[in-house]
């Protein structure tokens, strides 16, 4: 199922884009789950990266597009963002918020197809690297990458990353569920290391990132055969 939103303040052209992906649903065998939002100030307020693609109308009366397009890349970096006007300089300005494309209206079936297709390419290329959690003030979309390894600190996870640390909410039981299909080990009750960072082991841990973190004894032997497939896959 792919998230999309549609903000747009003009009723017309929320009913078009609605009947556009639903006749691309026939057309292609894709699923959408649409929401309809008719301001980015609403649309804004209730944020927190659940999209993978946004139609969104550059002009509208409380917040802008552009406006609103600069306050999603703040927490959000991989969501696809589409806008919709009727001015092309107004359209021109999105690349510095990222912005895939635009449409001028009036908009074809033809144009949304086409541009939709990029985008649903551009997603797919993405969908499997990132992972969306909780911070205290909202949500980040990480690459994962980038993530060393977490650490779980009563019920808080700490997320040591290549640009900063990242406190969320939740159990490491459920991150590690998460991420079963990525190569993360949890050495220790305490920590899961993403091997693709681990340069070696020394005694009783793992080098992480030029840190020793801890693997317990009892899951020593099942964590070098883990780090070996994961280093004779990449060598392959």
């Amino acid at each position: 199922m792919i998230r999309v939103a549609i903000v747009e303040d003009e009723k017309h052209y929320q009913e078009e884009l609605s009947n556009f992906l639903k006749a691309f649903e026939q057309d292609k065998g894709e699923s959408f789950d649409i929401a309809i939002f008719s301001d980015g100030d609403d649309f804004i307020r209730n944020y927190n990266a659940q999209f993978d693609i946004i139609f969104m109308d550059v002009q509208m009366p409380l917040m802008d597009g552009m406006s609103a397009a600069e306050e999603i890349r703040k927490i959000d970096s991989e969501v696809v963002i589409i806008f919709i006007t009727s001015m092309a300089q107004y359209a021109i300005k999105g690349y510095a918020v990222d912005a895939l494309d635009y449409f001028l209206k009036p908009i074809s079936y033809f144009s949304f197809s086409e541009r939709l297709n990029r985008a649903m390419e551009r997603m797919k290329k993405r969908e499997s690297s990132y992972i969306t959690i909780k911070l205290k003030d909202g949500v980040r979309r990480i690459d994962i990458s980038d993530i060393y390894y977490v650490e779980s600190q009563r019920h808080k996870l700490v997320f040591y990353t290549k640009e900063e640390e990242l406190i969320s909410i939740g159990t490491m039981k459920d991150l590690e569920n998460e991420l079963a299909k990525y190569p993360f080990f949890r050495g220790h009750k305490g920590y899961l290391i993403n091997l693709e960072h681990v340069d070696g082991m020394k005694d009783s841990s793992a080098i992480v990132n030029g840190e020793d973190i801890p693997v317990s004894r009892n899951k020593r032997k099942e964590f070098m055969e883990a780090l070996a497939n994961y280093w004779g896959e990449v060598i392959k």
